[in-house]
């Protein structure tokens, strides 16, 4: 009995497990946001995420971004965010402002304002990484920025409210001031442009003895050309006529005194590299016309050479004050133009070449005697410790005769690269039957750094460098600047006064006394030449 009881318990049991239903699996429930909706996705597994996606067949872009990361697994109730992110490059054009940029200008009464040159925009092309999330610009980031059209800056010159103590002068100085010929007879007070048009390229800039007439360069409009020569025809004139003269792309230019409207000049070629031209070393005399510029005559003197070492740089020229002699400056050394033979008589002085780590090459100056008979120049000198001989720092005043007869080579030790030593002319009525006369030179207050670097004074010395004095500036004062104010100075016609360059303006030092007088002040003065 309990047998069959047992059977039928069994039975019964199969019967209501087979009647049983499995239970379900538990759904999952995912949000996904992405392309601009969202849907709601049931999912029986937890998968990852990047699973998940790959399951619906939704493509990632390579820089899309995945919220949570797609290794996370997937919960119910969570939401999958896709953010859809696109890189490009995108370039705008944009206007770059002018500045306004004021210069003192001496042409103008104190105070006025007038207007030089017409500022414009420029054009610059700014180009971004741009990132777009969802179509939406989320980050710019600039990644380059190229200038389209240089802006040209508003020019403003102001009339200067400075006052100047006026000064009295004997002879013609001419100067460039702002691009332009500026020219003072009598006084200070008394100074006027001879150009407007303000291009002058400080390459040649020649008085005649009388100081009627000025020879110029110019920079041209376009780049098929070096430069140009000018001509003023008659300075004294309140709107002086200038001529262009068929005489261009020269590296050197000047009258050639004692000889009425004569030029000497050398040429050049204009160069795709550093430092913009190849001089040709050849010499040219042309006798023009002054009413008009044309040729009367030209005759060449020296045929076109390599001009020795750094030859591309160009021979220098410079007349006797007599016009008979002329003087030939290369890069290691100075000698004469041999007119009858039409070449370079042998060096008067030689010295070891510069070298430079640029593509500049070193020129020295020449300054004759009033007679002719000597030159005075700035010579390379010997090492003074382990260097070489082209790398040296001492640069001394020398004399030579033209003669051939003595060489001094170190009247004046340690001057500096740029000393400039000059002559004056001869003194009269010094009471003396001796000519009587001054050396006057730059000394660098660091002469073992004036190649690179120097302040330098102004100094007079008797003709063979004694009884030598500081005579400008002042010292608790700055120093003439080695790269500008340095190389140039010039003698008034009577031997008395200096006339500089000092801070950009233009200076006179009287020669015994000291005493010194600004004369310019808007701070652009060069290339001062003083005449009778």
């Amino acid at each position: 009995m309990k047998l069959k009881i047992f059977g039928l318990l069994l039975i019964l049991i199969a019967i209501i497990t087979a009647c049983t239903p499995e239970p379900e699996e538990q759904a999952i429930l995912v949000a996904l946001r992405a392309d601009g909706r969202e849907q709601t996705y049931r999912n029986t597994e937890p998968i990852t995420v990047g699973q998940f996606l790959r399951e619906i067949e939704l493509e990632l872009g390579p820089q899309d971004r995945v919220n949570p990361d797609q290794v996370t697994q997937i919960t119910d109730g969570m939401i999958i965010t896709v953010r859809r992110v696109e890189e490009r490059e995108e370039c705008t054009e944009q206007t770059i402002p002018y500045d306004e940029q004021t210069i003192i200008f001496e042409g103008l009464p104190a105070g006025e304002r007038r207007v030089a040159q017409s500022g414009e925009n420029g054009i610059e092309e700014v180009c971004s990484r741009v990132i777009y999330e969802d179509g939406i610009e989320a980050e710019r980031v600039p990644e380059r920025t190229v200038v389209l059209v240089e802006p040209i800056n508003e020019i403003i010159n102001v009339g200067p409210d400075d006052e100047l103590e006026p000064v009295s002068i004997t002879g013609t100085i001419a100067y460039i001031n702002n691009g332009n010929a500026w020219i003072i007879r009598g006084s200070n007070t008394n100074r006027r442009p001879l150009t407007t048009e303000g291009n002058l390229d400080t390459n040649v800039f020649s008085l005649t003895n009388d100081g009627n007439q000025l020879l110029f360069s110019t920079q041209p409009d376009n780049n098929e050309l070096y430069n140009q020569v000018w001509i003023i025809t008659d300075t004294t004139q309140s709107q002086p006529l200038a001529i262009q003269l068929p005489i261009q792309d020269v590296r050197y230019a000047e009258w050639r005194p004692g000889f009425p409207n004569t030029i000497s000049y050398s040429t050049l070629e204009i160069t795709e590299t550093s430092p913009g031209w190849n001089a040709y070393n050849d010499l040219w005399l042309i006798t023009i016309d002054p009413a008009t510029g044309t040729t009367i005559r030209i005759d060449e003197v020296l045929e076109r050479s390599q001009g020795g070492l750094y030859g591309y740089w160009g021979t220098l020229y410079e007349w006797s004050p007599s016009g008979e002699q002329l003087a030939w400056i290369r890069a290691d050394s100075v000698g004469l133009v041999n007119f009858e033979d039409n070449d370079l008589d042998p060096p008067l002085l030689s010295y070891p070449v510069l070298a430079l780590e640029t593509d500049s090459s070193w020129r020295t100056s020449i300054s004759w005697s009033p007679d002719g008979q000597l030159i005075t120049s700035t010579v390379h000198g010997p090492p003074v410790g382990a260097e070489i001989a082209q790398t040296s720092p001492v640069f001394n005043v020398a004399v030579a005769a033209t003669s051939g007869e003595f060489t001094a080579e170190s009247v004046i030790e340690r001057a500096g690269i740029w000393a400039n030593p000059s002559f004056s002319p001869e003194l009269q009525n010094t009471g003396s039957e001796f000519p009587q006369g001054y050396l006057a030179y730059f000394q660098a207050r660091r002469w073992e750094t004036s190649i690179v670097q120097s302040d330098y004074d102004l100094v007079v010395a008797d003709r063979d460098g004694s009884n030598a004095r500081i005579i400008f500036p002042a010292p608790d004062q700055p120093g003439l600047s080695a790269s500008t104010d340095s190389q140039q100075f010039t003698w008034s016609p009577d031997g008395r006064q200096i006339a500089l360059i000092y801070q950009g303006n233009l200076w006179i030092v009287d020669v015994e006394s000291g005493i010194a007088n600004q004369m310019t002040v808007d701070g652009t003065a060069k290339n001062p030449v003083w005449t009778r």
